[in-house]
């Protein structure tokens, strides 16, 4: 079964990536950027490997985000980011294929224990089966 499994950032946790603090992120150094990254392509390359990884993208800044919804004239309203009034938004995804709900719970476990610095943010790491076929909910 394919599964997508999700991270999750505010625009605070990419400037505080670039060695900017805020309120809610400390700011990471170097050194400690480097290591998420390398930490994140391990991951990659044994889910790759294991002939699980369907795909997985790191996300774009949430400042670089733009929102189309329809107005009341059915005309398309367009806005971009950062949003103050948001909270967490994707911040990376994988599409897994796993034999089951527990294998995929056991690289969301990997995931979530990613090297951060100390009193950076806890997101929960998010799995969402993919409908496949027929549609059915």
């Amino acid at each position: 079964m394919k599964y997508l499994v999700m991270v999750q950032g505010t625009q605070a946790d990419y400037e505080a990536m670039r060695g900017k603090a805020s309120a809610t992120s400390p700011a990471w150094s170097e050194e400690e950027v480097q290591t998420m990254f390398a930490y994140m392509g391990a991951l990659n390359d044994d889910l790759s490997e294991s002939g699980e990884l369907v795909d997985g993208q790191g996300l774009a800044e949430p400042a670089q985000t733009r929102h189309v919804t329809l107005g009341d004239d059915g005309k398309a309203v367009i806005t971009d980011g950062p949003y103050g009034e948001t909270k967490e938004l994707l911040a990376g995804y994988w599409v897994l294929e796993c034999e089951s709900l527990e294998r995929v719970t056991e690289i969301a476990d990997r995931v979530a224990r990613c090297p951060q610095p100390a009193g950076a943010p806890d997101y929960p790491v998010v799995i969402r089966p993919i409908m496949e076929g027929s549609g059915e909910i």
